[in-house]
C-alpha cells in the first residue's frame, strides 16, 4: 500500500497555472504508476493523465493535452502536476492515485489501489 498526500491546490483566473504535488511513502515508489483524476460534483470521477514507472511513458486526456504536465521524482516520491493555461472547465477536485499493477487501462479509476485525499482546484473566468 501507499500513502498519498496531495498540496497545492487552489484558485486561480483563466489562463494561469498551478502545479499541484502528491508525495507518497510506503510501498517501493519507484515501481508504482500514478495517475492524476479530477471529479466535479454529481459527476464520475476521470482521468487527468498518468505515467509510468520510470517516467518515460505518460497518458494525457485529450482536454489537458499541451497544457497540462505529469513528472515524478522516484528518489524523492514525488509526483506532480504542472497546470498551464487553465480553463474554468477544469475546475475540480483533483486526485492522485497508484497502482503497482501493469499492463492495464491507466484511465480506469478501478484500476487503482491507493488514492490521495483530493485537492480542491477552481479556475475562474
Amino acid at each position: 500500500q501507499v500513502q498519498l498526500v496531495e498540496s497545492g491546490g487552489g484558485s486561480v483566473q483563466a489562463g494561469g497555472s498551478l502545479r499541484l504535488s502528491c508525495a507518497g511513502s510506503g510501498r517501493t515508489f519507484s515501481r508504482t504508476t500514478m495517475a492524476w483524476f479530477r471529479q466535479v460534483p454529481g459527476k464520475e470521477r476521470t482521468i487527468v493523465g498518468a505515467i509510468g514507472w520510470i517516467g518515460s511513458s505518460t497518458y494525457y486526456t485529450d482536454s489537458v493535452k499541451g497544457r497540462f504536465t505529469i513528472s515524478r521524482d522516484n528518489a524523492k516520491n514525488t509526483f506532480s502536476l504542472q497546470m498551464n493555461s487553465l480553463k474554468p472547465e477544469d475546475t475540480a477536485v483533483y486526485y492522485c492515485a497508484a497502482t503497482p499493477k501493469v499492463g492495464i487501462d491507466v484511465t480506469s479509476r478501478l484500476n487503482y489501489d491507493d488514492w490521495g485525499q483530493g485537492t480542491q482546484v477552481t479556475v475562474s473566468s
